[in-house]
């Protein structure tokens, strides 16, 4: 195989030319400033240029792979403070900012047994709610989740890239873990909007009781639009989004304040004591309350989802300044009515604290609030299932699925089979379930499921790339494991009730994500040993008597990797008798970082020789970033990594469409190769997925076997 004089593989980072973070369009024109964004939605890039370590430098045939390997590098913001703070409460705090309108409500009305309208019972429920906000929240996630992050993501996907790639110990089975809490985190996407604006509509019950049949078509109706508006993308309302959570937050904050002035003795409620005193003497009944008193921190795995839109500082600084002490207000404010009013709970249809803490005149505007603070709450977990969707096809755990940029604002994107997954399953909650005490009883056992697999990530991570000594190690496990396996086993009553369905859902995603994954290895393997070698293939197409007959123009296969044959171009010389006298094979590789930019993003190889050198080119993208291999062929020129003279715009391009052919050699189940066909079947063109031409696409088919 002959190779270029000056090196194998190029990177000319001193081109003139550098790519958009992200390569969804590498060819636009250069920003001075980066893409346009807003803060609700990624207030941030990852910083520009890293330094080329010397040794890399000095060895040109070497790929700089370290660089984005880096585990230290962070998101670098291109916002303000504010901006950065208002876009955090917009996005991240919807769901665990809205837990008050229902937390308290479900709690002393579905576990009457112990939670008593009195001053032990109150206290008890309250302390409990502060300390799982301080220990789960504030200490976990807020302070130390939130400093493992995968080159600045968050998240459970993010996590398991960062482990995969790190290979720390038991990869395997921490990596399924992850993939088991990002299905989990799917499964509960669909009850967050249900229970969310349910709740907030529920109002109505105290304003005007004559008018609580409505709140099941008012919910679903405000629902159903808010579905039917993603396809069109949340740019044009997103600006909002910071600035309405900020007056949500005020208002109940201010609100509950105003019930702890007249009656500051609530405020002993803080002490552990309280809790303690609660849980022992109920015994069975007091631990099953646990299972409502999680409502009041579901959305904590928000804040380290999300950190890699906004950073790790405005999160924090969001949580404890704003958010932490709203909803603490905004809980002993109702504490406080409870207790001034013990008859109210035994009236589960109108008892409702949140609203009957305001003046009468204000129910009304606090319900409509509260509906645009719940709708937001559920964009949020929409776009976040989005998000992961997405993360789980560019790692390789799902098949390519249909992704539509809505907008030019970076990570506004639409995936149509999620988005009507979500519509179906939220439509049918609401429809079964109708109260959002109801929704309660199926809320909870995934949020604590995602808990605790966090933190056995985060452990792991700790412990191998911290080095944290195991006694510590230990010690921070048992504290956040005992509260969320116990808030997990509180859970579990709930499955009989209906939980079983997020769960069911969530453990289902899971396996699809982990049968792909699998299935997508065996083929691969089976699919390496049908294409054969390139150099070998190069060689015998220059002895091939008659020679191969050379057809003008520009052909580009796509190949998995760089050393195989493109089936496409196989066919063409085996059953054609034709090869391009200008040939591209391109191969995307996806990073277990979030994004990748120059140098790291593009490669140019020189194969075979004389008449046949053809060139290999490699497109390296993160798992958040979308590629588009036209775009990045016409940066690869502009950088000159390419011919200057190149015709792409003439270009034709090849693709090898697999048919996968089950069979009953070994390393899968039956069932599961099954399924893995099914999903192939319904996998994205790579003509949508990579963006290529369709007038100028042609797709050849082969069957591989599974």
């Amino acid at each position: 195989m002959a190779t270029e004089p000056q090196g194998r593989r190029r990177s000319l980072n001193e081109g003139a030319h550098r790519s958009k973070s992200g390569m969804a369009n590498p060819a636009g024109p250069a920003e001075p400033h980066g893409p346009r964004r807003q803060f609700n939605e990624s207030a941030h890039k990852l910083g520009g240029r890293w330094p080329v370590p010397p040794e890399e430098a000095a060895d040109a045939n070497c790929r700089p792979v370290d660089r984005d390997l880096d585990d230290e590098r962070d998101v670098v913001a291109h916002a303000g403070r504010l901006v950065l703070a208002l876009g955090a409460l917009g996005v991240v705090y919807g769901d665990i900012g809205t837990s008050p309108l229902y937390a308290e409500q479900v709690i002393f009305t579905q576990h009457a047994d112990a939670a008593h309208a009195t001053p032990a019972g109150v206290y008890g429920i309250v302390s409990l709610i502060f300390w799982a906000l301080a220990i789960v929240v504030s200490t976990k996630y807020a302070v130390l989740l939130m400093r493992v992050h995968n080159r600045g993501d968050g998240g459970g996907m993010a996590l398991a890239a960062l482990i995969q790639r790190r290979k720390i110990g038991r990869t395997t089975l921490l990596v399924t873990l992850g993939v088991f809490g990002a299905g989990l985190f799917l499964g509960d996407g669909m009850i967050t909007p249900a229970i969310s604006v349910t709740s907030a509509v529920e109002g109505l019950n105290v304003a005007t009781p004559d008018l609580a049949h409505l709140v099941v078509p008012i919910s679903l109706a405000i629902l159903i639009g808010l579905f039917l508006i993603q396809r069109r993308g949340t740019g044009a309302v997103g600006f909002l989004f910071g600035p309405v959570i900020l007056f949500w937050f005020v208002v109940i904050g201010a609100l509950g304040a105003r019930e702890v002035i007249g009656h500051p003795g609530v405020l002993q409620a803080l002490s552990p004591t309280w809790g303690a005193r609660f849980l022992v003497k109920h015994g069975v009944a007091g631990f099953l309350a646990l299972g409502g008193v999680v409502l009041a921190v579901t959305g904590a795995e928000a804040l380290y989802a999300d950190r890699g839109h906004f950073g790790a500082a405005p999160i924090r600084r969001t949580w404890f300044a704003v958010v932490f002490p709203a909803v603490l207000l905004s809980y002993l404010g109702q504490a406080t009515w409870i207790l001034n009013h013990p008859q109210a709970p035994l009236n589960a249809r109108t008892f409702n604290p949140f609203f009957s803490v305001m003046p009468g005149w204000a129910v009304v505007p606090m319900v409509i609030l509260a509906t645009v603070a719940t709708i937001i709450a559920s964009q949020a977990a929409i776009t976040g299932s989005f998000s992961i969707a997405r993360q789980a096809v560019q790692l390789g755990f799902l098949p390519r699925i249909k992704i539509t940029h809505t907008s030019d604002v970076e990570g506004q994107i639409y995936v149509p089979a999620v988005s009507w997954t979500l519509a179906t399953g939220v439509i049918a909650l609401v429809l079964i379930f109708k109260r959002s005490g109801a929704l309660a009883d199926i809320y909870g056992v995934a949020v604590t499921g995602t808990f605790v697999l966090d933190t056995i990530l985060f452990l792991a991570v700790a412990r191998a790339l911290w080095k944290f000594p195991i006694w510590k190690t230990a010690l921070i496990g048992a504290l956040f494991l005992i509260v969320e396996i116990s808030f997990f086993a509180s859970n579990v009553s709930k499955i009989s009730h209906g939980a079983w369905i997020p769960l069911t859902v969530g453990l289902t995603v899971a396996m699809l994500m982990l049968t792909w994954r699998k299935g997508r290895l065996i083929v691969t393997e089976n699919r390496t040993d049908e294409e054969g070698l390139l150099s070998d293939f190069l060689e015998q197409v220059a002895k091939m008597d008659p020679p191969v007959h050379r057809v003008r123009n520009v052909a580009i296969y796509l190949s998995p990797d760089r050393d195989t044959t493109p089936l496409a171009l196989k066919a063409d010389v085996e059953h054609h008798g034709i090869m391009h006298e200008k040939v591209l094979i391109v191969s995307v590789e996806t990073a277990g970082v979030p994004h990748l930019e120059a140098p790291d993003d593009l490669f140019v190889d020189a194969l075979g020789s004389g008449r046949f050198k053809i060139r290999h080119v490699t497109l390296r993208v993160g798992y958040h970033d979308t590629p588009d291999i036209p775009a990045a062929l016409a940066l690869a020129r502009r950088r000159g990594l390419l011919e200057r003279n190149l015709d792409l715009e003439g270009a034709s391009y090849f693709v090898s469409r697999i048919a996968i052919r089950p069979t009953h050699q070994p390393g899968m189940s039956h069932w599961r190769k099954l399924l893995f066909v099914g999903l192939a079947r319904n996998a994205a063109s790579p003509v949508v997925a990579f963006r290529l031409p369709v007038d100028r696409t042609a797709t050849v088919g082969a069957t591989i076997s599974l």
